[in-house]
């Protein structure tokens, strides 16, 4: 019988513990507030909207330390995984990212005439990056990744956790990704655009004990405001969890609002596979399945392909 999410009695609360976050404590502009009453729908465990407002502080809770062993080991998972892949020629994919005049680079034969003759003018004895081509030049992308670290995530599921930052980061070494880890309240260990290695995030990540209850749609609403500034077609989040939300309002409408979901379910023990497929599809994404760390990457390599 599925469990029934509790009603919080305190207001989440969002730990900004990124290289910017700041001192002090303020309400978030606007705050984070579900939306209006919604009806859950049928079977579903949500019990609808709760009037639950986020504040940020710049603390995070660290009554634990990680245990050693524990430590080595997701930290050789995501060093191993960060490992940037060769980047793929992206011209070969026809409508792939939008036209734009380049210097050349042995990808493309189209060449920009008019741009190249400027070029020729001050370099009559050309070199191969005096010639301008037209190549499909993709934008950045801009991802945001939730990751579970709920009472229900302890355990070996930690590596699970070091392998997606890990994979994120080399599938991602050219674009902008924002780290949120979550569990009753939430902490932003990276925001949108700053430049953290994999080992950072997983020593923060893992200084996070792994205990509480699990409320879904708050980190959702963290990603919708780190997304807010980023092109629609180029943004997307990576929620990764076991989907047992147990606090809080119904997710759905929450993902609703983003860009796109994808959700990386972890089913090395109890999950909630009904919820996260209702949730990659209510964020227009995908659900894939994952039981242990070594999955994470080629999950993460379909996703993004």
């Amino acid at each position: 019988m599925r469990r029934r999410p509790k009603q919080l009695d305190d207001d989440p609360v969002l730990h900004d513990v990124s290289s910017s976050g700041g001192g002090g404590s303020l309400v978030a502009p606007g705050g984070l507030r579900p939306p209006g009453p919604r009806r859950a729908p049928p079977g579903s465990a949500a019990p609808g909207t709760t009037s639950e407002e986020a504040t940020l502080l710049s603390a995070v809770p660290a009554d634990a330390e990680p245990d050693p062993e524990v430590l080595r080991r997701a930290r050789q998972i995501a060093a191993r995984l960060a490992v940037p892949r060769p980047r793929r020629d992206v011209t070969a994919r026809r409508g792939a990212g939008e036209l734009a005049s380049v210097r050349y680079r042995g990808g493309s034969d189209e060449i920009d005439l008019d741009r190249t003759l400027e070029q020729l003018v001050e370099h009559p004895v050309p070199e191969d990056d005096d010639i301008i081509v037209r190549e499909r030049v993709r934008a950045r992308r801009s991802v945001a990744l939730l990751v579970d670290v709920s009472g229900s995530m302890r355990g070996e599921r930690v590596r699970t956790a070091a392998a997606a930052l890990g994979a994120l980061a080399a599938e991602l070494s050219a674009d902008d990704v924002a780290a949120i880890a979550f569990w009753s309240d939430a902490a932003v260990l990276a925001h949108l655009g700053e430049r953290a290695s994999p080992q950072r995030l997983l020593d923060t990540l893992l200084r996070i004990p792994a205990k509480g209850l699990t409320n879904v749609a708050f980190p959702l609403q963290v990603a919708t405001r780190e997304l807010a500034r980023a092109p629609a077609r180029d943004a997307r989040v990576v929620l990764l969890s076991d989907c047992v939300h147990n606090a809080g309002p119904d997710p759905r409408p929450f993902a609703t609002r983003l860009p796109r979901l994808d959700v990386l379910l972890d089913t090395s023990g109890e999950h909630d596979a009904d919820l996260g497929r209702d949730l990659a599809r209510l964020g227009r994404g995908r659900l894939f399945r994952v039981g242990g760390y070594r999955e994470v990457a080629p999950a993460l390599g379909e996703m993004f392909a």
